[in-house]
């Protein structure tokens, strides 16, 4: 009795119809047992199917007959019977026959080799690439007539390809009204159809940052061919699937040129054909595009970020006479919300939510100030995009959590600040604010932090000010200074202030000492070891936290301890903006404020007063450390001057309302007086060293009294802790809260 039966739902139909076809072959040959040679037969006979087909082609590419392979199926029939495997096929008629143990190798390879096609059933050229192999009797006969396991897998491999969409007409997309919309940039256009028009080479390949649209031109033209007002005599316009070229790029590409024959091939992302100073991702396909170029079948359009095009191609003959350059520039603000409305309708429908007139123009202002990793309008759509999926979430009643939203399915300005702190971690109160009058305001800000320290303060003030109104390059950072000054005067504490006012939070701060990166070898920590070294799955100490939060400070402190190399680092990531990490991606510092901190002349920097010739000394001293260069590509080199008696009372002063914070959040209040304030004051016998004994001070003689106070009192919420000066030091005194009559 048998044990199984085989499933049909996993046969395709023409697997299905072998079968039964052999099954009622079964009594002209005399047997009961459902063989591979039996289903081989089957397959030869049915002409309708793929099996046919495919063994039809290899008969006439070979010279053999396939009348041949039947007589030897059949002589193999008549001579042996299979073994059954106890597990039945249901025919057609409801019988059950047993297959053999071969016939069960069959289809269970098969299947595999289905699933490693990507398809969901076993059909006939499944079936007749697993009767190829060792092991199965068909697989002698098979293979004396060149039929093997490696030539049947070649031919099905391209049979996939082939079949799978290795190429898709934009231009007949679009006259079926499959292609969405674009914004008409009517000038690059006008200048894409006049290269078209020309009589000599007619390639050309549009140059421009990541996301500034150069594909939507490409789409803008397809849309123009489906009007009738696209270029004379040119009536496609296909694209090669990407799918396809990573299946087999050389024969998507050919697919590609054969599709495209009197018409245009887009060939986006064009230098992955390229070599140049780095390898060519599709090197199979490298002579195909080239030969494509000097050929006038198809017209090339291709795409390419300028950098790339520079370093992977236009040191190619091929490129360089044949290909025209059409340049592609970021649109303004204007015509990014213009683009923005032509997509509007699309989101609306997409994300079933209403757009206000005012999102688009905000959309493009904010993205152009935040998101500069992106140019327009790559990043204002995907702030968008963004924004309304918030919007949508916030309608969801089955979604957990939800943003604090309205619920009435429309998208304002709000909504897209709230989706812009999302993205950039800045919070949304800073970025909905009036930018003109923070930074207006940008002074005072600062020094109810920073105790003295005017000229510090006014040349970061100036500097930031200055970048924040766009006259500075915007691929550099925000502002590169470098703080000198003793230990304890505010250096680290501006750049926290700094990081609190730009970016809303003192953690928006990346804090590097640089006294740990004395050696050669520690440029690696910084941007992430290369291929092949431990460490390289984790990234740079530097690169991998700004690439994770490109809104933030970066504090190298020490500076002057770091190896030469580190320093060169540092100057490429001033000059340029950014940093190649060990990975091979692009980090950008476009937004990060770099702040370097050293003692350098701190012994010059002796007294609250600084005079020109002391200034002199301190300039001559960083001159003869660093080099021209590095420091040319400073914004401001800020000096710290030592604190005097009075500011160091007023830090004090603020140091004291942390500590009534940090109790306030026990719902206790805490009261210190003056005299309380002179007596820490007086316990400070270093103040050449600045503000950092009073963290001392306040740790030893105010924070741990005080904690054991409390745990031995347990006052209740309102309770007053007063702090006294008497002769023995400090004295603490809780008072219970105030109850008033009802």
């Amino acid at each position: 009795m048998a044990v199984g039966t085989l499933n049909p739902d996993l046969l395709a139909p023409d697997l299905s119809r072998a079968l039964n076809e052999a099954v009622r072959s079964l009594p002209v040959y005399g047997r009961r047992v459902l063989s591979p040679e039996l289903l081989l037969l089957a397959l030869l006979r049915g002409q309708d199917g793929s099996a046919y087909r495919l063994l039809e082609r290899f008969s006439r590419e070979r010279g053999f007959k396939l009348a041949d392979i039947e007589r030897s199926a059949e002589e193999q029939i008549r001579a042996r019977e299979g073994r059954s495997a106890d597990f039945d096929f249901v025919a057609a008629d409801g019988r059950r026959i047993p297959l053999s143990d071969e016939m069960l190798v069959v289809l269970d390879e098969g299947k595999a080799v289905a699933q490693s096609m990507d398809e969901i059933y076993v059909g006939g050229v499944h079936a007749l690439a697993a009767m190829s192999q060792r092991g199965v009797s068909t697989a002698g006969l098979l293979q004396r007539h060149g039929l093997t396991p490696t030539t049947l897998s070649g031919v099905l491999a391209d049979d996939v390809l082939a079949r799978r969409i290795t190429t898709v007409d934009l231009a007949a997309l679009a006259k079926a009204g499959e292609l969405n919309p674009v914004y008409q940039r009517e000038t690059l256009l006008r200048e894409i159809l006049n290269l078209l028009a020309m009589t000599g080479p007619r390639h050309l390949i549009l140059l421009g940052p990541a996301g500034v649209g150069k594909r939507s031109l490409v789409h803008g033209l397809a849309l123009l061919m489906a009007e009738g007002r696209g270029p004379a005599g040119l009536g496609k316009l296909v694209q090669v699937g990407e799918t396809a070229l990573l299946d087999d790029a050389a024969a998507a590409v050919q697919a590609g040129l054969r599709q495209a024959a009197g018409g245009i091939l887009f060939l986006p992302n064009m230098q992955r054909f390229f070599g140049g100073v780095v390898r060519a991702d599709f090197p199979k396909a490298t002579r195909l595009v080239q030969k494509a170029l000097l050929d006038r079948g198809a017209v090339i359009i291709g795409t390419a970020v300028e950098s790339d095009f520079t370093e992977r191609m236009a040191g190619d003959p091929a490129v360089a006479e044949h290909l025209h350059r059409v340049r592609v520039p970021e649109p303004d603000e204007r015509e990014t919300a213009a683009i923005l409305d032509v997509q509007r309708p699309k989101l609306q429908t997409d994300y079933g939510i209403q757009i206000a007139d005012e999102v688009l123009p905000a959309a493009a202002r904010l993205a152009r100030r935040y998101l500069t990793t992106t140019a327009l309008p790559a990043s204002a759509m995907q702030l968008l995009h963004r924004a309304c999926a918030l919007v949508r979430t916030d309608q969801q009643a089955h979604v957990a959590f939800h943003p604090a939203g309205r619920g009435d399915g429309r998208l304002d300005a709000e909504d897209v600040t709230l989706a812009l702190s999302l993205m950039t971690g800045i919070p949304a109160s800073n970025l909905g604010a009036d930018e003109r009058s923070r930074y207006a305001a940008m002074v005072e800000h600062l020094h109810q932090r920073i105790i003295g320290q005017e000229e510090a303060v006014l040349a970061v003030s100036r500097a930031v000010k200055t970048a924040r109104v766009g006259l500075k390059d915007p691929n550099r950072p925000i502002g590169s200074f470098l703080f000198l000054g003793p230990t304890g005067v505010g250096k680290t504490e501006l750049a926290k202030a700094l990081a609190e006012f730009m970016f809303g939070a003192e953690e928006a701060m990346v804090v590097l000492d640089m006294s740990e990166y004395q050696q050669e070898h520690a440029v690696s920590r910084l941007v992430g070891a290369p291929p092949g070294y431990v460490g390289y799955e984790g990234g740079g100490q530097l690169t991998e936290r700004v690439r994770q939060r490109p809104y933030t400070v970066v504090l190298f402190d020490e500076v002057e301890k770091a190896h030469p190399r580190v320093l060169d680092v540092l100057l490429q990531m001033m000059e340029e903006g950014r940093l190649t990490d060990g990975q091979g991606r692009v980090v950008s510092f476009a937004e990060t404020v770099i702040i370097l901190t050293s003692n350098l002349a701190a012994d010059v920097l002796e007294t609250a007063e600084l005079s020109d010739a002391r200034r002199e000394r301190v300039m001559a001293r960083v001159k003869e450390f660093f080099r021209p260069e590095f420091l040319n590509r400073l914004d401001e080199i800020v000096l710290f001057l030592p604190l005097t008696g009075a500011q160091l009372g007023q830090i004090l002063g603020l140091m004291l309302k942390k500590e009534a914070r940090l109790l306030e959040a026990r719902g206790l209040r805490l009261e210190i007086s003056d005299a309380a304030k002179t007596w820490m004051l007086a316990q400070n016998d270093h103040p050449e060293w600045g503000a950092r004994p009073l963290r001392r001070i306040i740790q030893r003689y105010l924070r741990e009294p005080l904690a054991d106070r409390l745990l031995a009192a347990d006052p209740a919420p309102g309770a007053v802790v007063s702090v006294d000066a008497s002769d023995a030091g400090l004295a603490f005194t809780v008072r219970p809260p105030v109850t008033l009559p009802a």
